[in-house]
C-alpha cells in the first residue's frame, strides 16, 4: 500500500456502531467500510457545500417550514446534477486506489448508497443552516 492510501486509511474515524460481516453484500460492505467513515471525515465540507448551494439559491431554504426543508435537502442532492457531482468529488477523492477500483464496478449502486448518506447527514445538521454563512 502506497503512502497516500496509509495517509487516506489513518484520517478516517473509526465507527464502533458499524458493523462489517461475511453476510454483508460487497454494496453494504463497502458502504460501511468506506462510504460511511469518509462522509463522517467530511461532514464539515459537506456542510459548508450546503450553506453554499443554499447561498446560491437565494437563500430559498431558510424561508421554508422545516418540512420543506427536508425534502429542499433530498431535491438538492438527488436533482442537481451540478451540486451532486460536487458531493460525490468530496467523498471519492478519499478513496485509496483500491477503493476506487472496487468503486467502478458497481459505481450506480454506490453512488445511490453514497447519496443516501449525504442526505440524512445533511439533514442531522439542519440546524446548522439557519444562518448560511
Amino acid at each position: 500500500m502506497d503512502s497516500r492510501d496509509t495517509a487516506l486509511l489513518a484520517l478516517r474515524p473509526e465507527l464502533p456502531n458499524v458493523r462489517i460481516d461475511n453476510s454483508m453484500s460487497a454494496d453494504e460492505t463497502f458502504q460501511n467500510k468506506t462510504l460511511r467513515p469518509i462522509i463522517k471525515l467530511q461532514n464539515d465540507l459537506l456542510v459548508a457545500a450546503f450553506k453554499n448551494y443554499i447561498k446560491k439559491h437565494k437563500n430559498v431554504f431558510l424561508q421554508i417550514t422545516i418540512d420543506n426543508r427536508l425534502e429542499y435537502i433530498d431535491n438538492a442532492v438527488q436533482k442537481d446534477i451540478k451540486f451532486r457531482n460536487s458531493l460525490k468529488g468530496i467523498i471519492i477523492g478519499l478513496f485509496t486506489v483500491e477503493e476506487y477500483n472496487l468503486y467502478i464496478l458497481n459505481s450506480s449502486a454506490l453512488n445511490k448508497r453514497m447519496m443516501n448518506i449525504v442526505k440524512e447527514r445533511l439533514k442531522s445538521n439542519l440546524l446548522q443552516f439557519e444562518v448560511a454563512s
